[in-house]
């Protein structure tokens, strides 16, 4: 049964690809080693992982021993009073990771990301809350979930595309969760994360269509120079009642996709193939294999050091995206 919720991509694992040479096969080895034992890590901190500092370090570990950088905001919410809708465009399941490593905000979710190999396991642990797209009488109950966690002072992140793109220039965004932040009176903080690898822009972290996380993880260890790009637009407030809820997805929507209308894959594919070069044609200064991070974005990380014989963990990886 399809929900109200559900929306098919028409991206596929052909989108994801490097925009610069792969590392060498011994920095993919050390880098695998080392995420799988970071993983273990998080996951042994069990109920204590939805501690917010505890939280926040894990997610900006694992994004370091997969030798990515986040930079750009430093903080998601809107200050006092109710919590914030965050609402962000979806391109993988480092997404995620990277909203968690800015701020421990609580995850909204579609229940089946609760089996994902590795960030299943953690978004259980971390009190995601998963909703059933498939139940359409269940939608209600949901906003109001989401309402009342914004009411008690909690920031709430949702991926209103409900599925993934290879670029933050496609997909409608589902008008659903906009109407938790009208009943609870919160802000909205339209946010879009973007790919780089050394500058240009990338789609090799996408994870689209029939894509696998092993075939994802792959690449991304074998990405040079990955950085996640988080970046936080003004908030918009809900609290005076002179929008609805589409028009406050149409606002939310326009900010994340830079003022720019919702691209067909073709047209954002073309669109990466200009930028990457453009930006090709300036130097671009060489980015360290392992993660540092931004000044503005400054991330407390934990460090995990690999043993010797650490290696990816046996989670079967034959999970689909089951996407946000």
């Amino acid at each position: 049964m399809t929900g109200p919720w559900d929306v098919s991509s028409d991206c596929t694992p052909d989108c994801a690809a490097h925009a610069v040479p792969r590392v060498p096969a011994t920095v993919v080895a050390r880098r695998g080693a080392v995420f799988a034992h970071t993983v273990r890590r998080a996951l042994t901190d069990g109920t204590r992982l939805a501690d917010p500092v505890r939280l926040r370090g894990h997610a900006a570990a694992l994004l370091d021993a997969l030798g990515i950088r986040v930079e750009g905001a430093a903080a998601l919410g809107a200050g006092d009073g109710p919590g914030t809708l965050v609402v962000a465009n979806h391109i993988s399941w480092l997404d995620i990771l990277a909203l968690l490593a800015v701020e421990p905000v609580t995850l909204l979710a579609k229940r089946e990301v609760g089996g994902w190999p590795v960030v299943g396991g953690l978004a259980r642990r971390a009190g995601t809350h998963f909703i059933d797209r498939t139940n359409p009488r269940r939608l209600p109950d949901s906003v109001r979930q989401v309402t009342e966690l914004l009411g008690s002072g909690r920031s709430v992140a949702v991926f209103p595309q409900a599925t993934t793109w290879c670029t933050a220039e496609q997909g409608a965004f589902r008008r659903a969760t906009f109407q938790a932040a009208l009943d609870a009176g919160a802000p909205v903080r339209p946010v879009t994360l973007g790919y780089t690898q050394q500058g240009l822009p990338s789609t090799v972290a996408a994870f689209c269509g029939e894509d696998t996380f092993a075939g994802s993880l792959r690449r991304v260890l074998a990405a040079r120079g990955l950085t996640i790009r988080v970046t936080a637009h003004p908030a918009l407030t809900t609290g005076d009642g002179d929008l609805d809820r589409r028009e406050l997805a149409a606002l939310a929507a326009r900010a994340v996709r830079g003022g720019q209308p919702s691209l067909s894959p073709a047209a954002a594919s073309a669109a990466v193939t200009v930028r990457r070069a453009s930006a090709a044609a300036a130097p671009v200064p060489p980015v360290p294999t392992l993660a540092t991070t931004a000044p503005s974005a400054r991330i407390p990380s934990v460090p995990a050091p690999a043993p010797p014989h650490s290696r990816l963990p046996d989670t079967p990886l034959r999970d689909t995206p089951a996407h946000v």
